[in-house]
């Protein structure tokens, strides 16, 4: 199940075993956090915290035993484990016997931040209840902005919604953060893109997109003032001559590619819809000119490498054939 759905799957009733595992640090915190809140009693005694890295053989013993273990004077215990990605022999040793006959009393919770290849693939085990914890889309996101700021009394409409998810890139951590600094500035009153555009942090990936952009539309002067506020703020030329040989080598790899765009998608680690619209520009440009930016851009990044030219002059160079050249 999505995050999302958690709330409602608690109120129906405490699983067995939660596995909340997905890249969104926020997510697994809060998801571990809402289980606690809702089945956990006197944590003094009824707690117990493991590292699933630290456990390796005979080391799941005590761990096996903790689940094992009688709540006190409470309807629960919870046993909580970080990182668990045990071997299939490890799995079948220490592990399975508890697992598939888990005790009534305990609520085991498996917080992992990503999978591991080798290791047990606790999804695909019909009796875990799986917490997708990963990035949300922006939709979702959005709405989640939305509703916090309307419990919180306060009016905001879905552009500025929309901006919060966008500039923090959908990073619930960060998103959670502005959301809450921008309920203490409003006291209840209203939010607006302004408001958004004047305290929101712009993620530097999120500004880098915004650069990009601005080649597809020919505005040389905000790819100007993006790039160099991001020069200003702890970026380098050679940071960004190598996002625009990227950005440019990814328009070449849409270009010449008969895949589908959503075969593309977890090739280039983008999601559909980018794919989508990377391959509008990448009709703009043209094969052509695609090329001959991402064999430029190359030659400047080994130049500056070698020593034969400053990252200052390669930069601006490159600016004036992506803008100026005639290809």
């Amino acid at each position: 199940m999505k995050y999302t759905e958690l709330k409602a799957s608690i109120a129906q009733g405490a699983k067995s075993i939660y596995l909340l595992e997905g890249d969104d640090a926020y997510f697994r915190s809060h998801g571990e956090n809402m289980i606690k809140n809702a089945f956990l009693t006197m944590p003094e005694l009824n707690y117990s915290c493991f590292d699933g890295e630290a456990l390796k053989g005979s080391n799941f013993t005590e761990f096996a035993s903790q689940i094992k273990s009688f709540p006190f004077m409470a309807e629960k215990r919870i046993v909580k484990i970080t990182e668990l990605h045990p071997s299939e022999s490890d799995y079948e040793a220490y592990l399975k016997p508890v697992f598939e006959n888990f005790p009534e009393s305990t609520i085991l919770i498996i917080v992992n931040s990503k999978s591991k290849k080798g290791a047990v693939d606790f999804k695909r085990k019909g009796f875990i209840t799986y917490i997708d914890c990963n990035k949300s889309d922006e939709e979702t996101v959005t709405k989640w902005v939305y509703i916090t700021f309307k419990r919180a009394g306060i009016v905001a409409d879905i552009t500025a919604c929309t901006k919060i998810a966008q500039y923090c890139l959908c990073d619930m951590s960060r998103v959670s953060v502005e959301v809450d600094k921008l309920i203490a500035y409003a006291e209840g009153g209203n939010i607006s893109i302004k408001d958004v555009d004047a305290l929101v942090y712009k993620d530097a990936e999120y500004r880098i997109y915004e650069m990009t952009n601005a080649i597809a539309r020919k505005n040389y002067s905000q790819f100007c003032a993006i790039a160099y506020d991001l020069i200003s703020k702890g970026s380098d030329e050679i940071s960004l001559l190598t996002s625009l040989f990227t950005y440019f080598k990814n328009l070449l790899i849409i270009a010449t590619s008969y895949e589908s765009d959503s075969s593309l998608a977890p090739v280039l680690g983008m999601k559909e819809y980018g794919v989508k619209k990377s391959r509008e520009q990448a009709e703009y440009f043209g094969e052509k000119k695609l090329s001959f930016f991402v064999n430029s851009l190359y030659g400047k990044i080994s130049s500056i490498k070698c020593g034969e030219i400053t990252p200052d002059s390669a930069f601006r160079l490159s600016i004036a054939e992506i803008f100026f050249k005639d290809i």
